[in-house]
């Protein structure tokens, strides 16, 4: 019979240089990373170009702002001469207003990769090393009562906008080796009255995932930021178009949903006092934008980590869940 080969068997001594080897082994490989992570954070302090879209407030802004800080070569883009002239003011040699880029218009695009293109030559750098996919607000409203010029527009500000966008500049992010960002709320899943956010988050997740497969071959991450509950503009301003609404919508559809979403509008009131500051948002990016092995999904902000535990459930149970809020 042959004898049963067991660790004790082993000598004492082989198995302190066969641990021996293993730590110097492991210790190679956490210099090897620790030294590519040192060389991405050096290179984007030398002035990589980042393209952020929606700039003119809330995460956009403040993602900007911060990666500028860095040292990163930011172009953000805004629809607004407006926003572009108070970006300017600050009057960092790293931030460069890029307006318009009215993600609906996309004639905006061509001159704006020209301009990209001519500057980052001009600094010395070959391509543009990340675009951050920020544009776009949404509305609350049932699916009934949503006005569709504005589901359109947002459409095209998260989706049809952002393809054209990638289909331009993607040379430029290739001879970079850079890669793409998209912000996008935490879960994958239905909410009442927010279908004009969640459904074109439903949608990016498909295009991010798609992108990170078809551009595998030249190592182009696709990256996820899932941003949960963050203190913006946007909030507020979504509810006062709500209150609007009321007033505009046929009397006897909106008296159906009159006292769910009275109950909606209490309910955002108390999620609003405990949203993120949108500065931690920024601190994100800029980590999965020097990561050199950067996760596919980041999140961040309020109540995002229970969104990504709902998202993994049995959909009967979450839509009952849903049901029952």
């Amino acid at each position: 019979m042959f004898k049963r080969f067991t660790t004790s068997s082993i000598d004492h001594s082989l198995r302190n240089r066969l641990k021996a080897r293993s730590l110097t082994a492991s210790s190679r490989s956490e210099q090897t990373a620790r030294t590519r992570f040192e060389s991405v954070a050096r290179r984007t302090l030398r002035g990589e170009g980042v393209l952020v879209t929606g700039c003119s407030s809330g995460i956009g802004r403040a993602v900007a702002l911060h990666l500028a800080a860095q040292g990163f070569t930011v172009f953000a883009a805004v629809r607004k001469a407006h926003d572009a002239d108070a970006l300017r003011q600050l009057g960092d040699p790293n931030l460069i207003p890029v307006c318009p880029l009215d993600l609906t218009h996309l004639t905006d695009i061509p001159p704006i990769v020209d301009f990209v293109s001519q500057e980052m030559q001009r600094r010395g750098k070959d391509g543009l090393y990340a675009i951050v996919n920020n544009a776009g607000g949404g509305s609350i409203a049932p699916i009934e009562l949503m006005e569709i010029d504005k589901f359109r527009t947002e459409a095209e500000t998260r989706l049809i906008g952002p393809v054209a966008l990638l289909q331009a500049f993607l040379p430029l992010i290739r001879r970079a080796h850079g890669r793409l960002v998209w912000i996008v709320t935490p879960g994958l899943m239905p909410l009442p009255y927010l279908s004009s956010i969640h459904a074109y988050d439903f949608a990016v997740n498909c295009l991010a995932r798609t992108v990170q497969l078809e551009l595998a071959p030249w190592d182009i991450p696709s990256i996820q930021i899932r941003c949960g509950g963050i203190q913006t503009a946007a909030p507020a301003k979504t509810a006062r178009e709500l209150e609007e609404s009321f007033k505009n919508w046929p009397k006897e559809r909106f008296e159906l949903y009159a006292a769910s979403l009275e109950k909606e509008l209490a309910e955002q009131a108390k999620f609003d006092k405990k949203r993120t500051d949108p500065r931690e948002v920024a601190k994100v990016v800029q980590k999965a934008l020097c990561a050199s092995h950067p996760k596919r999904r980041y999140q961040i902000g309020y109540m995002a980590g229970v969104a990504a535990l709902a998202e993994a459930l049995p959909q009967s149970l979450l839509d009952w869940a849903m049901s029952r809020r």
